[in-house]
């Protein structure tokens, strides 16, 4: 038997374990009517190219050239050449190849039990067989010193002439039906030999055996992508099984080349190539299905074959992608197709203009409503009733941010204002960049007893001490919530499977007693945090020995709380159950489970409730969990070259001396100098998403005495610079500046 593999269905786009969309639901066939007819040239073949079809079987080359001719006839019909952009629009009014269902919960669904077996071929006469694949890479040498391809061209012309010719040639044992997901039965050696030598081979052959990467070949490929994406959903569950053991060369040029192929179908150079838009509006949503098997077999092996980045298309940033959000949203249970259905395809980038965009719209209706509910009162309107206006002392920071937060929750989803009583600054966003970092630097520091810091990992991770009030736990989640919702950066530092529990599930469910922050958690995970701990339990799992005898163990773990040393099971009476060989995985899974999930329960809760109360949104279900952390944290990683390409400058130019004095001291600085220069300009020390160039960082020219310090605008990441006359000067001035940079005024 197999394990199924879980593969989601195309409207719960963050569903585990990869996000990837279901291309049929369970047990059913593909609506294979809202498509263009299968070409076949069996004349019996009801079923077209599907395996195990009863009837005449189809050839290969004959299946090429009944799609060539409507190719061609498309070609006739297409404008002269010029570049036109389709009309995406067009492209979501077609029904998409099968009925997807878009759901607001992550619900993972079997793709086939484990008994599935594959559908039992036809019995054929299949043809012999001579030529190996050291005959053929014989030939290939010989064509070096000949010049004469006669003989590889005879193989291409008869090995794809037919399916019984494919499998004769390339099946270990041509005769056999597959039935496992461990070995697909192919001579994937000799398939890649034949693949790899045709790209060198004279155009004759590869115009009867397409590779598909020119646009010339995408008619019959948009054809083979929809003969995969239609298949049965026991046979996904083979391919996706099939997928993940090709190699990671392999696997990303399959990739890749789906992703061009979406490319050059919205955004086509030579728009004659391709049939009229509104013919083949199926061609999309079949390579995204192809896509979305090639992901979940990614994100089946572990390390992954390729970066989840990856699969990220560049040429959706620069489609209507609010469009797109609002058709996932108002048409999900529809058969409109929208790109949102595969969040793995969208880039971070783009997914961060949705998210915002959205967050825009929702501080937009909550203003109009507030201004609408005055005026109804019969009340003067006031701009402050448009923001979420914080009055803090930075004396008591902690105490008055919690209790301006808890005062105005109805307010959470407005803009953010911070003032700092007794200060006269105004916040054009420099406020509230300097709020949230000396209130994350308060509240996560060790004495403050929320968090724990482990040296090992360089993470915190939160206090498992019990306590009555886990209102401070909301307050961090609040503050990550307006982080996302105000798009600000902050210096947390949290393992990556607190992101995946804060999307656990990514909406509110409405049932409140379903448990929250809850996942799925494996000593991979604790490694993030504990790595020594993870260790020792790694070695218990590999421990060769009798584990009862040398680790005296049972299912009961000791906790410190205050200097004093508690004890929890981790299973009803687990304090008279030994670890033994026998169940020291289960012990194993339940200590990491203890450590991750329930030891911790009611602080994430917490926390978990204050982060979605100010970042309800859908948008969520578009966000892997590392994605979510890039638009917590931004990056820690600065490029100061990139900077400096990016910058803009007002009364100097780039070529100035003083310019050249200021790239030289500041390229020349450690890191942690490069890092204060950053927070002094934008209040920030992280990067954000998009890299420097989103910074939109400039230097002006400040008309004053050179013995004046730099000064900044961290509302508009704008540097004052005065005409230092020598690099000296300008180093001495600017380090002073940056090391003592807390506090606001007004000039």
């Amino acid at each position: 038997s197999s394990p199924s593999v879980p593969i989601p269905s195309p409207g719960s786009p963050a569903l585990p374990p990869c996000g990837s969309p279901l291309l049929e639901r369970k047990g059913k066939e593909p609506e294979r009517e809202k498509l263009p007819p299968i070409v076949s040239a069996g004349a019996g073949a009801t079923a077209g190219l599907d395996r195990g079809a009863k009837g005449q079987i189809s050839t290969f080359s004959s299946f090429i050239s009944a799609v060539s001719p409507k190719k061609e006839a498309a070609e006739n019909r297409s404008s002269p050449a010029h570049l036109v952009f389709p009309n995406i629009k067009n492209v979501r009014d077609q029904p998409p190849i099968s009925l997807d269902v878009r759901q607001k919960q992550r619900i993972s669904m079997d793709a086939s039990s484990s008994e599935v077996k594959a559908p039992v071929l036809p019995e054929c006469i299949l043809p012999i067989q001579t030529k190996t694949m050291k005959d053929f890479q014989e030939d290939v040498e010989k064509v070096k010193s000949s010049g004469d391809w006669k003989a590889v061209h005879d193989f291409y012309l008869t090995t794809f002439d037919s399916f019984p010719e494919l499998n004769a040639a390339f099946k270990k044992d041509a005769t056999a039906s597959f039935n496992t997901i461990e070995d697909s039965g192919i001579n994937t050696k000799f398939v890649n030999a034949v693949y790899d030598t045709l790209i060198n081979t004279p155009q004759d052959i590869q115009k009867t055996n397409p590779q598909f990467n020119n646009t010339s070949t995408y008619v019959i490929y948009a054809h083979l992508l929809r003969q995969i994406a239609t298949l049965v959903e026991a046979d996904h569950h083979f391919l996706v099984h099939w997928f993940k053991k090709l190699s990671q060369k392999r696997f990303k040029q399959l990739v890749e080349r789906l992703l061009q192929f979406i490319s050059l179908r919205l955004f086509p150079a030579k728009p004659e190539e391709f049939p009229p838009i509104t013919k083949c509006s199926w061609w999309i949503p079949s390579a995204a299905k192809v896509l979305a098997l090639l992901n979940t077999a990614n994100n089946l092996v572990h390390p992954p074959l390729i970066l989840y980045t990856d699969f990220y298309n560049s040429t959706l940033d620069h489609i209507d992608l609010m469009e797109e959000y609002h058709t996932w949203q108002n048409f999900g249970n529809s058969h409109r197709f929208s790109f949102c259905q595969y969040p793995f395809v969208i880039s971070i980038a783009a997914k961060k203009i949705i998210i915002q965009r959205d967050s825009e719209q929702q501080m937009i209706n909550i203003a109009r409503q507030s201004l609408v509910d005055k005026v109804s009162r019969r009340q003067r309107p006031d701009m402050n009733m448009l923001f979420l206006n914080m009055k803090v002392r930075r004396t008591h920071l902690v105490s008055d941010s919690l209790d301006e937060l808890t005062r105005k929750r109805a307010d959470l989803k407005k803009k953010l204002k911070v003032t700092f009583v007794g200060e006269a600054g105004l916040d054009m966003g420099g406020l509230t960049k300097e709020w949230f970092l000396l209130l994350i630097r308060q509240i996560f520091h060790p004495d403050y007893g929320m968090f724990t810091y482990h040296k090992d990992s360089h993470c915190h991770w939160f206090s498992s001490f019990k306590c009555d009030n886990y209102s401070e736990f909301r307050l961090v989640g609040i503050l990550m919530g307006l982080a996302v919702y105000n798009s600000i950066t902050l210096d947390i530092r949290f393992p990556p499977c607190c992101y995946k529990k804060l999307l656990s599930p990514p909406i509110i469910p409405s049932d409140q007693n379903i448990p929250v922050g809850i996942c799925s958690v494996t000593v991979d995970d604790l490694c993030q945090i504990m790595p020594e701990l993870a260790h020792g339990l790694s070695e218990l799992l590999s421990h060769e020995g009798n584990v009862e005898e040398d680790f005296y163990s049972t299912f009961q773990v000791f906790q410190e709380e205050f200097g004093i040393i508690k004890s929890y099971n981790l299973k009803p009476g687990g304090d008279k159950i030994s670890v033994t060989n026998q169940n020291r995985k289960e012990y194993v899974q339940l200590y990491t489970d203890f450590l991750l999930n329930k030891s911790i329960y009611k602080q994430f809760a917490a926390f978990y409730y204050g982060f979605h109360s100010v970042c309800a949104s859908n948008a969520l279900m578009l966000l892997r969990p590392e994605e979510v952390e890039i638009l917590v944290c931004g990056s820690p990683d600065l490029d100061m070259y990139a900077l400096q390409r990016s910058t803009q400058y007002d009364g100097y130019a780039k070529t100035d001396l003083t310019i050249k004095y200021f790239w030289d001291v500041v390229l020349g600085f450690p890191l942690d100098l490069q890092k204060k220069l950053l927070h002094f300009t934008t209040g920030s020390d992280r990067v954000p998403v998009g890299g420097m160039a989103d910074l939109n960082f400039k230097i002006s020219k400040n008309e004053t005495s050179t013995n004046w310090l730099p000064v900044a605008h961290t509302c508009f990441n704008q540097l004052c610079l005065p005409p230092y006359k020598s690099k000296k000067d300008l180093k001495q001035k600017l380090i002073i500046g940056i090391s003592n940079s807390e506090g606001f005024g007004l000039e």
